[in-house]
């Protein structure tokens, strides 16, 4: 491990103590990003970003000089179902297209808990309709972090489902599989855990459901059958509290007979992808990543 991903781990972990402490609301959190908002580093020079209107979703297109033109990424963003917007992860979106080689789709889905399950997933269905009717699904990838990370294996459900054509591959960065919270890891890493408090989870699953079932695979993909879905490749952290999420639904998915790839990396903690600006873990992952979609798309 690098030293400066050790220096990332005491960040987060200091930040996590000071959170518990604070116990901020929903409405300061949003706040407090949209301050960060203007700290993220924008693209490199040539990168194009456009936003436009997929399918009635508010969406970003991002297209870096060694995009290929026939190739996007669908890309689902984290954030408990009640966070995100594109300025957040603008560093990391054109990383994941110079990756993959292809250019890159970010949505806003309505966010928890004004919009509660199902708007989220609508959203996630409305945008790939919109982009299949762009792109040869065969040239189609999702890649979603943390909720984000289940939305995407939910909104496979929900194609598959319908019967449309499904897209070639999928990433998923330390998914949240799993909204009725029974991994063991959950208890068995809350201390290891640098960044997320197991804490705050069941609030966090509550605004999302509104009342649903979260054994409802469109909700928790965990409980959903597998079978069809695409090649999937599934990263987490050992010590994340959602570190089950990912390892079951990668049982599932090869019970279901699907291509499926999962690496856990010491250590790292949640969506350590999102720092790729930072620690070189992050870089070596996102190139793990763009080889696995590029031998796909």
């Amino acid at each position: 491990m690098s030293v400066r991903a050790e220096i990332l781990r005491l960040g987060l972990r200091l930040a996590k103590r000071w959170h518990i402490r604070q116990r901020v609301s929903l409405a300061t959190a949003r706040r407090r990003l949209k301050r960060i908002e203007t700290l993220v580093p924008r693209p490199p020079a040539g990168t194009q970003t456009t936003a436009i209107d997929a399918g009635g979703v508010n969406a970003v297109r991002v297209a870096v000089r060694q995009a290929r033109s026939d190739r996007c990424v669908l890309y689902f963003h984290g954030g408990a179902y009640a966070l995100g917007t594109a300025k957040l992860v603008r560093d990391f979106t054109w990383r994941i297209g110079a990756a993959a080689r292809a250019h890159v789709l970010y949505f806003d889905y309505r966010l928890a808990p004004e919009h509660p399950f199902p708007a989220a997933l609508e959203d996630a269905v409305a945008a790939y309709r919109w982009l299949a009717g762009r792109f040869d699904p065969r040239r189609i990838a999702f890649m979603g972090d943390s909720a984000g990370g289940g939305l995407a294996l939910a909104t496979l459900y929900k194609l598959r489902d319908e019967g449309l054509a499904l897209p070639a591959a999928t990433v998923a960065v330390s998914p949240w599989t799993d909204l009725a919270l029974t991994g063991p890891s959950l208890q068995a890493n809350a201390a290891a855990d640098p960044m997320l408090d197991v804490a705050n989870l069941p609030a966090l699953a509550r605004g999302y459901l509104a009342g649903a079932d979260p054994r409802n695979h469109y909700a928790s993909p965990l409980y959903g059958d597998a079978s069809g879905l695409p090649p999937t490749l599934i990263h987490v952290g050992s010590d994340e509290i959602l570190r089950d999420d990912a390892t079951r639904m990668a049982e599932k998915l090869k019970a279901a007979g699907c291509d499926v790839e999962i690496e856990v990396w010491p250590r790292m903690p949640h969506a350590w992808h999102l720092y790729a600006r930072i620690i070189p873990e992050g870089r070596r992952a996102l190139a793990r990543i763009g080889t696995f979609l590029q031998q796909r798309l």
